[in-house]
């Protein structure tokens, strides 16, 4: 089973992501804020991360940043999935060495879901 941490303080959306990764076979951890969710993903090591940018304690690019210094858990593919929208942004989080980068408002569930097996493919 793939282990997934979604990083999201949203938590009208943390649960939502949860509720349908679970009943799509996925085992789901998660963190409310930039910090926790550090910890999480070097203690856990998930399969993939699910990550917003505007996050308490610590924000998306600074756990970006983290995360790829981190050798255990430097490959882990990242899916930012934020409100942010500027190009600026999304060339950032690229070169801080995401994955995707999605964008909430055009996405549904399902959509990201699709993603997540492709990635994990």
């Amino acid at each position: 089973m793939k282990r997934i941490l979604i990083i999201e303080d949203e938590e009208t959306l943390q649960k939502a992501l949860t509720e349908y990764l679970t009943e799509e076979k996925f085992e789901v951890l998660s963190a409310m804020d930039g910090e926790k969710g550090v910890e999480l993903a070097i203690l856990e090591k998930p399969d993939l991360i699910i990550l917003d940018i505007i996050l308490p304690k610590k924000d998306g690019f600074q756990v970006l940043d983290e995360i790829k210094s981190n050798n255990e858990i430097k490959k882990t593919p990242v899916i930012l999935l934020t409100n942010l929208e500027s190009m600026e942004d999304i060339q950032k989080a690229f070169e801080k060495g995401a994955t995707t980068y999605l964008v909430k408002s055009e996405y549904k569930l399902e959509d990201i879901v699709k993603k997540i097996n492709e990635t994990l493919k």
